[in-house]
């Protein structure tokens, strides 16, 4: 068997591992079950991937996201090594023909969603493999404690039991001491081995910041540090406002959210990943695998949903080793925004059932029937229909769909059908006067035979692809010739795909997944409570905060957070009598607000207000009506 680093020298051209890497490896080898809890960035797919390549046969490696997925069996195929990945919308045929390429082709990875494990092909099929170790990524989604609990990720069970002699390895960058105990009870494992890499980043300072004007302190932050930025927020609205906010302040900015097209996607990602954007302005639907290291700062402009959700997020700072910030800005309408936002709309199980009929009606599944048909979703047309609370609502479907009631892709699509209404001949008098519209009417008429007789369904990506333009460029073209009076055209768009994944059995359906959705709700709570807590608490370091959540003991103050600062601030009195005669100077010229202050004399805005304090107590200075500060004998 070849060692492991001679494969980590071949195919990522590295020379030594990085923390527990070598470790967890070895531990696979030696064919002990094994949990590894490794942070954001820390290398969790090479521990499976080494293990899989030094032995024969196949690695299954389960993972809900779909995304990853993808990026991973497309690195493995770049370096050469046979992989694949089984997600939605593959036909039982195509289906037939991977599974038998993973038996008899000679593949090192099949990545598979824990939905897929269901189907009797593919367990039947996964029987025949040589399979050599079973890895679990995103551990932490089989635990009805863990963060995003999906209970199709308790059908991986199967695997074991179609494999009983083959040992499993279990990953997850985020897990509370009672979700690492139910992983492995979960998995069924045998004495395993256990590693866990602290969470401490030396390098990583975490801020919580007060600030009523959350735009102008974000813009401080990125033109004092004009480095590679992050910046969370809300909404996919969100994104579009502040990064044309940023660009207007000469910040160069991108956005990203779930409703962008996939080469929209890929374009705003590659001007940020090659430097040519400084910030990417995103909802959380952004990061998943993205692994650049010289971002300087994530910026969090509204409060997180969670803990675990927001140490993932600021786990993409400072991966190169340099200091590093984690800033979340808050001010008093955060609280009660982020229970709005998170509990407010917590769908209970009445709701749930509702929701589930009428989507059944909404496609007209009958009873008994429905399981494995996909039809386009247009979301809001169908809150419309039936008069449902969008957000409440959204939230609903996202439970039917991790408790593998439905699945839910979610994707802009355009849904298009033409038909040319004019005559051959005509068509091309038309475009002797119309040259600009030639290629995309030949690309059209090339793919699409019939179109001069009947109204056909077309792929604008296709085509938009063959006559080398964008999507929309190509719309446009439609809707002008649809103008002219040259084709008719039907053009909607789809939010999202639904695909049944169980007959339709209305109440019975839910009620199996009833006391799941109350814990998993209970849970939102938790974690609701836990982000409020941290944000409020400046009394404890905040990285003690952080890493006494995932049950770290004994941690040290960091030195360097928000309240370490502010606490090392206060034991300088020296540095605050400079500032005072600083401030004292500069309000001779005149009255300055506090933001003129701090940007005038270069101090942070902890060091301000314990000098704007001591002279409003000493009387030396007063406020102003228009809230600014003057000394007080002027």
């Amino acid at each position: 068997m070849e060692h492991p680093i001679n494969i980590l020298e071949r195919y990522w051209k590295f020379t030594e591992f990085r923390p527990n890497q070598e470790d967890i490896i070895n531990a696979v080898l030696n064919n002990e079950d094994t949990f590894a809890l490794l942070p954001t960035g820390g290398g969790k797919s090479i521990c499976f991937q080494i293990p899989a390549l030094a032995r024969k046969g196949i690695c299954i490696v389960v993972s809900p996201l779909i995304a990853l997925m993808k990026d991973q069996v497309q690195a493995l195929q770049d370096k050469g090594i046979k992989a694949m990945a089984i997600t939605s919308g593959i036909s039982y045929k195509e289906l037939d023909t991977l599974l038998d390429n993973c038996i008899y082709g000679n593949y090192k990875f099949l990545y598979i969603s824990p939905e897929r494990l269901q189907q009797e092909i593919v367990q039947a099929r996964i029987e025949q493999m040589h399979v050599n170790l079973i890895a679990v990524d995103e551990a932490h989604c089989i635990s009805q404690w863990g963060n995003d609990f999906r209970p199709a990720y308790k059908n991986i069970s199967i695997l074991r039991r179609l494999h009983p002699t083959i040992n499993c390895l279990a990953l997850t960058a985020s897990a509370r001491p009672e979700a690492i105990e139910d992983i492995i009870k979960e998995l069924d494992f045998i004495k395993p081995k256990i590693f866990k890499q602290s969470f401490f980043r030396p390098n990583l300072a975490y801020l919580v910041l007060h600030e009523d004007d959350k735009y102008y302190r974000v813009e401080t932050i990125l033109k004092k540090y004009k480095a590679s930025s992050i910046i969370y927020v809300r909404n996919r609205k969100l994104t579009l406002e502040l990064s044309a906010h940023l660009n207007n302040k000469n910040i160069s900015a991108t956005y990203y959210h779930g409703g962008l097209s996939n080469s929209e996607k890929d374009t705003n990602m590659a001007a940020w990943i090659n430097n040519q954007k400084q910030v990417m302005v995103a909802t959380n639907a952004f990061g998943m695998g993205i692994d650049k290291p010289d971002v300087k700062t994530v910026i969090h402009l509204n409060l997180p949903e969670s803990i675990e959700s927001y140490f993932q997020e600021a786990g993409r700072v400072g991966r190169n080793g340099e200091k590093a910030f984690a800033v979340i800005l808050k001010n008093k309408s955060d609280k009660q925004l982020v229970e709005n936002q998170f509990l407010k709309v917590l769908p209970p199980v009445d709701f749930i059932k509702q929701v589930y009929r009428k989507l059944c009606s909404y496609f007209q599944i009958s009873y008994g029937e429905g399981e494995d048909i996909t039809n386009d979703f247009d979301f809001n047309s169908f809150c419309k229909t039936y008069n449902f609370n969008a957000i409440l609502s959204y939230n609903a479907l996202l439970v039917l769909d991790r408790n593998s009631v439905i699945s839910l892709t979610k994707q802009f699509k355009n849904k298009v059908s033409i038909q040319f209404i004019i005559s051959n001949n005509a068509l091309f008098n038309y475009l002797n006067t119309h040259p600009n519209l030639s290629l995309i009417v030949k690309c059209i008429l090339r793919l699409y035979g019939g179109v001069f007789d009947n109204e056909t369904k077309i792929n604008t990506l296709n085509i938009a692809n063959k006559a080398s333009i964008n999507e929309s460029d190509l719309m446009h073209a439609l809707k002008a010739l649809e103008k002219d009076e040259i084709i008719a055209l039907k053009a909607s768009k789809t939010d999202a795909q639904v695909t049944f994944i169980m007959p339709r059995e209305d109440d019975k359906t839910i009620n199996r997944i009833a006391k799941g959705i109350e814990l998993q709700n209970e849970l939102k709570q938790r974690q609701v409570k836990a982000m409020l807590s941290y944000v409020e608490n400046e009394l404890v370091c905040k990285s003690v905060q952080l890493l006494s959540y995932f049950g770290e003991k004994d941690v040290k103050p960091c030195g360097i957070c928000s309240v370490c600062t502010n606490i090392n601030s206060a034991k300088k009195p020296q540095d605050v009598g400079a500032l005072k005669n600083e401030l004292i100077e500069l309000l001779q010229n005149g009255a300055y607000s506090s933001r003129e202050i701090t940007t005038t004399l270069g101090c942070t805005d902890i060091e301000i207000k314990a000098v704007l304090k001591l002279l409003l107590e000493h009387n030396i200075i007063s406020v102003t009506e228009a809230n600014t500060y003057k000394l007080s004998h002027l």
